[in-house]
């Protein structure tokens, strides 16, 4: 993909392209934004136009000519001029082979991924490029290694850092970088992206709109979908378990729910077999959390007398059920319940414990604090 053809990032683009043109490149960015809407394929793009050897402009857009050894190295994940820096690196260095990938991007992956390697000059390219995946999971440590060549990198040296919550990263390392905010993805491209890998219209309408326009979002949803995970059946059999459930039934729904967070993992794991086992049942856990958060908005939303925005347009009896239980405080709060559960699923609070409580605090009608 160009980068003319990223969706709907015109305004980030835009500026990258106007600096460019300016020759005021800055040497080291921040694509802050909600996961999977761009940022990483714009980095790769802007990285494969700095790094082309035969850059084409049209129109005073800059982009890469797609053909060139650089382009094709690139694109094949090869370019000896291109870095991508990620957590998972830790088992490649000197001191990390057979640890276990931490949560956070650790420091010594920053020292010999990034540190060792930005004085080296280019090798095939005028530039280096190098793109931090994850930059919120990098500890003070590794924020403060950092510093110096954030603040004095070779003028050939490019580093962008892709990051969803800014608000992890020191301010010496913001004061250091230009930012660049990336918006969500237009709900008609994601649902037209999901029918073209083969979903059918009703899981893709949910699945965008459970996105909440991050197109990779729901694309990994959507390949979990059609490699088996059964993710739409599960939450069809999910809002029939909220709309009708008793405080009796806590304890068997828990368990079903922890059941098919293991299976959603299983399937995940075999889709990515990189990423690290511990996001994985994360992100298993949390996809079965949002899809709770959206019956309980959607409640809130029909009490509210907005039924066009509902994301469960397939299930409407059951956000009657559910809208019928719990008014808009409550439901709000409720909400909060839910988002206090997925920062608990990020501090590795046992998963069993995760799901019981949940359930627990959606048949009471006080908060049970933890």
């Amino acid at each position: 993909m160009p980068l003319k053809d990223i969706y709907c990032q015109d305004k980030a683009v835009g500026f990258l392209q106007r600096s460019f043109a300016a020759g005021k490149s800055t040497h080291a960015y921040i694509f802050a934004g909600d996961e999977g809407i761009g940022k990483f394929m714009t980095a790769k793009q802007w990285a494969k136009m700095l790094l082309c050897k035969n850059p084409v402009t049209e129109n005073n857009f800059a982009d890469s000519c797609g053909s060139c050894q650089s382009c094709r190295l690139l694109e094949a994940d090869s370019h000896p001029d291109f870095s991508h820096i990620y957590k998972e690196l830790l088992e490649f260095t000197k001191e990390g082979k057979g640890k276990i990938t931490p949560v956070d991007l650790a420091v010594d992956v920053i020292r010999e991924f990034l540190i060792e390697k930005v004085s080296a000059k280019p090798t095939l390219s005028e530039r280096k490029v190098f793109v931090i995946s994850e930059a919120e999971r990098l500890n003070d440590s590794s924020q403060n290694a950092m510093l110096k060549v954030l603040e004095e990198p070779p003028e050939y040296c490019t580093i962008i850092l892709i990051c969803t919550r800014t608000e992890k990263l020191l301010p010496t390392i913001k004061s250091r970088v230009q930012t660049l905010r990336f918006g969500p993805i237009e709900q008609t491209i994601i649902v037209q992206k999901l029918e073209e890998l083969g979903l059918s219209k009703k899981p893709a309408q949910y699945f965008a709109r459970l996105a909440q326009g991050s197109l990779g979002r729901a694309a990994q949803w959507a390949q979990l979908e059609l490699d088996g995970a059964e993710l739409y059946e599960t939450k069809k059999q999910l809002l029939s378990y909220l709309a009708n459930l008793q405080y009796a039934d806590t304890l068997e729904t828990a368990q079903w729910l922890l059941d098919q967070s293991k299976n959603i993992a299983a399937n995940w794991a075999e889709l990515e077999k990189n990423t690290s086992k511990t996001d994985i049942n994360r992100r298993a856990q949390k996809i079965l959390i949002r899809m709770t958060i959206s019956a309980l908005y959607d409640a809130m939303r029909l009490n509210l007398a907005e039924p066009e925005k509902i994301i469960n347009l397939d299930q409407n009896p059951q956000i009657k059920a559910l809208a019928k239980r719990f008014d808009p405080p409550l439901a709000a709060e409720k909400i909060a319940d839910c988002y206090q559960t997925i920062r608990w699923i990020e501090a590795s609070v046992n998963e069993k414990l995760v799901f019981d409580q949940l359930l627990l605090n959606l048949t009471v009608s006080d908060t049970m604090k933890v």
